[in-house]
């Protein structure tokens, strides 16, 4: 009588499937009582074809036991994690959606100047005794320097009302600035930030974005402040 050998019947579908589950393929067995069902048919012929001479020992079922355990906890464990996603992804739509028409602090040097207004931002990352503001031109040249004075770690608004060092209003459009911060005499990192009004909330790829306009789409995790 032909024996079924373990280690080229049961074991090495089992390590399959583990393989399989672990890679996070669409390749396991659609729900875990088909890999039951198989797993325990599989036993059985193992056991009905065994040599008698050379038994499988306890060790061997206890083995392939543990393996079809394995194989259906990563599938629950799979059916859980897309669950909680979804959840995650209903509850992000939920708060981003609250953020349409408001303004937002995001990475970015740009500056609008309408009504004698402009507004920009600044991340910290450590506190600073004092924060310089360079409001730049179209060529690089700086029209106007100030100190925003010393200011804590994160992010913080700022206004130019449009005036240069010079007395001279400048007139309406797009600007850029650039930061810079000490704290003694050790430079703190300084970020620009521009800021943007979200006009739509933009799902791509599973994942939802905020539609600047002008600044184009930011994910959620890139605000750094909602003004």
């Amino acid at each position: 009588m032909a024996a079924v050998q373990p280690s080229t019947s049961g074991n090495d579908y089992l390590a399959s499937l583990n393989t399989q589950a672990k890679a996070g393929t669409n390749q396991l067995v659609s729900t875990s009582e088909e890999v039951q069902n198989r797993f325990l048919k599989l036993l059985v012929t193992q056991l009905k074809n065994q040599d008698p001479l050379n038994p499988l020992d306890n060790a061997a079922v206890t083995s392939q036991i543990s393996q079809i355990s394995t194989v259906t906890g990563i599938e629950k464990l799979n059916t859980t994690l897309e669950t909680l996603l979804g959840t995650y992804n209903d509850g992000q739509a939920v708060q981003a959606a609250a953020l349409i028409g408001k303004s937002v602090l995001v990475a970015g040097s740009g500056l609008s100047l309408a009504n004698g207004v402009a507004n920009g931002g600044v991340n910290l990352s450590a506190p600073a005794d004092n924060v310089t503001l360079s409001i730049l031109g179209a060529n690089g040249n700086v029209l106007q320097s100030q100190s925003l004075g010393a200011r804590d770690a994160g992010s913080f608004a700022f206004t130019w009302d449009g005036m240069t060092d010079g007395g001279v209003v400048a007139p309406p459009g797009s600007y850029s600035f650039a930061v810079s911060a000490v704290r003694g005499n050790e430079p703190v990192s300084a970020e620009a930030l521009q800021i943007g009004t979200v006009n739509a909330l933009v799902k791509d790829k599973g994942a939802f974005q905020l539609d600047l306009g002008g600044l184009g789409r930011v994910g959620i995790h890139q605000v750094q402040q909602i003004l």
